[in-house]
């Protein structure tokens, strides 16, 4: 069964944090969104709040197993 798909939903961001985040997805080879959401955790986690991390979509030619 393949995982849910992320939420999506629109976000309104000042310009010059938009212009900020995608610096430093830069930086780190990420996109604005996937920077966001590393931000978030980051953010969360300092904060104590535990986020469970979602399970990968698979990759490639299922096994003959599945």
């Amino acid at each position: 069964m393949p995982p849910p798909p992320k939420k999506a939903f629109p976000l309104r961001l000042d310009p010059a944090l938009y212009a900020a985040i995608e610096r430093a997805a830069a930086g780190d080879f990420r996109s604005v969104n996937a920077q966001v959401e590393v931000l978030l955790r980051e953010a969360l986690e300092r904060r104590g709040v535990k986020v469970g991390v979602s399970e990968a979509p698979k990759r490639g030619r299922p096994s003959k197993e599945d």
